[in-house]
């Protein structure tokens, strides 16, 4: 009988880093069956899809609430597979709002769990991290500082490296980029970046348009806008007014970053994904007013921007709920794009984040993990 192998990912990043576990464990074991929750690249690699992520693309402790009944249907459909599919290994990927919970009904199953991603228990409560310590078999970390939180409770660590290193680059040149997406080499190039969640889209994305009109209005700057592709383009669309200048790029977002001159970030993956390329960027976010209470209540690290927080220093600026405002956020591009030593110094700062991620190899490291907790089983 072939192994079989849970995997959970519940949002559009775990997604892609999942891929590359999927991937990997079927170079290592062919025979393998791998089924769970996942999107398009997941199973682009071989997963069998039972829950689509689209269905969890919610964020926040409001929105979870508001949509509490979907999220117990999944439950109960993903405890069904634990009890009918008997996998040998459940792989947890970030999302901890629903994966730790499910790490509990695995283990109480009998089943190994690794977690790959960790859950920012760093920025939380650490009590938290204390009661992982009986559901979680293996922990496979992103970055060197989370090792420590982990084995100051005794929970087996490793530090594999980020998974954004097996995949980030560019793809063509700035001359080449500029020519293909009909942007004029005489301008500033200023790169959107509004999340990858509709829920983002739909309070971030329409103040970080209002701050590109300002910036357009001095003729010498554009705009690119990177699409996630799990959204697609005509979800960001119906926010461009038809005559709009400012262009859509899809299938080119690593470009985008590279080549931009300044960038808005919405916080998450995509400012270390940006900081990576050494772009000077403004962070924001927004949520709604009850979950960033709750969460400033709960979180205890004094950014929110995840290239700041891995820094361990505040190397760009944030602009965050009331704050993130069109013009707070054009004067801070605005300065980016005008003061070149200020832009140099952003530069300067983000070349630490290279070394942090550490190097390729991620999901190999996982994979060969999984497969040797599945045989220790």
């Amino acid at each position: 009988m072939p192994g079989r192998v849970l995997m959970i990912a519940g949002e559009a990043s775990g997604d892609l880093h999942g891929s590359g576990v999927v991937r990997e464990l079927k170079r290592l074991d062919p025979s393998v069956e791998v089924f769970g929750i996942g999107g398009g690249n997941m199973r682009a690699a071989g997963m069998e899809i039972l829950v689509d992520i689209a269905e969890l693309s919610f964020m926040g402790i409001l929105e979870v609430v508001r949509n509490i009944g979907t999220v117990m249907k999944v439950s109960r459909t993903m405890e069904a597979v634990l009890r009918d599919r008997r996998p040998e290994v459940v792989v947890l990927i970030d999302y901890p709002g629903f994966n730790l919970r499910f790490a509990r009904r695995a283990k109480a199953a009998g089943i190994p769990v690794l977690y790959y991603i960790s859950p920012q228990v760093w920025a939380w409560n650490k009590g938290r991290v204390r009661r992982m310590k009986g559901v979680v078999d293996a922990m496979k970390v992103v970055f060197p500082f989370e090792v420590d939180v982990y084995r100051s409770e005794g929970i087996d660590v490793e530090c594999v490296g980020h998974p954004l290193v097996e995949h980030i680059g560019v793809s063509v040149s700035r001359e080449e980029f500029f020519r293909s997406r009909g942007f004029q080499p005489g301008k500033h190039l200023v790169g959107l970046f509004p999340g990858s969640r509709p829920q983002e889209i739909e309070s971030i994305f329409p103040v970080m348009l209002k701050a590109a009109a300002r910036l357009m209005e001095a003729g010498d700057v554009q705009v690119g806008v990177g699409v996630a592709p799990n959204l697609g383009a005509a979800v960001l669309r119906k926010h461009l007014p038809a005559d709009s200048p400012i262009v859509l790029v899809e299938h080119g977002t690593y470009d985008l970053m590279a080549h931009a001159d300044a960038a808005m970030v919405t916080s998450g993956t995509a400012t270390l994904e940006t900081g990576w390329f050494g772009t000077p960027m403004a962070v924001v976010y927004r949520t709604s007013s009850l979950t960033f209470f709750i969460g400033r209540m709960l979180v205890d690290v004094p950014y929110i921007g995840l290239v700041n927080i891995v820094a361990g220093e505040k190397l760009v600026q944030e602009f965050v709920q009331g704050e993130m405002t069109a013009d707070r956020l054009a004067g801070e591009v605005n300065r980016l794009l005008r003061e070149p030593a200020y832009a140099q110094a952003i530069r300067r700062h983000l070349s630490v984040i290279r070394p942090l991620l550490g190097v390729p190899g991620a999901s190999g490291r996982v994979a060969r993990a999984v497969l040797t907790l599945r045989n220790a089983a």
